[in-house]
């Protein structure tokens, strides 16, 4: 359990969602890590399909190590039982994987869990599950999928500088040259795999995608303001 609390608040604050694979394994996804935190990676969430638990289980615990080092947050993925081994702080679970109630049995009380949002229907169900505290969206990209109109959809129902919405973040496809077509559409934190996992220089990939979500936060009296609100957010336990 990660030692500073207040993980609904820095969840809140969180621009930049990192999804990676475990790349060669716990000593590589730490050097990895470590160089997407330094360029503003605010949260890594590993997936890696195939992957035995064990080896799961290791780079998860590397990645944390590196995340102490700048306050960044790790999430499991999909399995409670892995998210429990791990003690983990964020679980992540598919639009159709288990029960968001059920998912927090494995988890410790200050625990947040996520839910994948596909279209729609998946967003007001999780916006309405009290068991689910942040979603991603999509995919937005490419043009196949539901598209920049999920993103806009997301926006109306849960404005992204509402402190009383739940935090989502727009996923897939996103780079930095597609990245303003995604804030246009009303995100304000976006999820991202290859716009940094294959970067030569993984550190600028994600300094570049930052300084740019920084400064649509900055631009946004809205998002000042939401800022403002959340910091000030009393008597929060999550």
């Amino acid at each position: 359990m990660t030692a500073l609390m207040g993980l609904a608040t820095r969840l809140g604050l969180a621009r930049l969602m990192l999804i990676s694979g475990t790349r060669s394994g716990p000593e590589e996804l730490a050097g990895f890590a470590d160089a997407a935190f330094s360029g503003g990676v605010d949260l890594l969430q590993l997936r890696q399909v195939g992957a035995e638990e064990d080896e799961l289980l290791a780079c998860l615990q590397a990645a944390r190590a590196v995340g102490y080092r700048y306050q960044g947050l790790v999430s499991a993925y999909e399995s409670g039982h892995l998210a429990q081994r791990f003690d983990a702080d964020l679980l992540q679970l598919p639009e159709r994987g288990m029960a968001a109630g059920k998912a927090r049995a494995f988890l410790h009380e200050y625990a947040l869990v996520g839910r994948s949002c596909h279209g729609p229907s998946a967003i007001d169900a999780a916006l309405a599950d009290p068991q689910v505290d942040f979603l991603t969206v999509g995919p937005v990209f490419p043009d196949a999928g539901p598209g920049l109109a999920l993103v806009r959809y997301a926006d109306q129902v849960a404005p992204p500088s509402d402190p009383t919405a739940k935090p989502w973040f727009a996923i897939t496809g996103i780079t930095i040259d597609n990245l303003d077509q995604v804030l246009a559409a009303g995100a304000r934190r976006i999820a991202v795999s290859h716009a940094i996992t294959v970067a030569d220089d993984p550190a600028a990939a994600a300094r570049a995608l930052k300084d740019r979500l920084r400064q649509a936060w900055n631009d946004d009296p809205a998002m000042q303001e939401f800022t403002f609100r959340v910091f000030r957010r009393p008597g929060e336990d999550r």
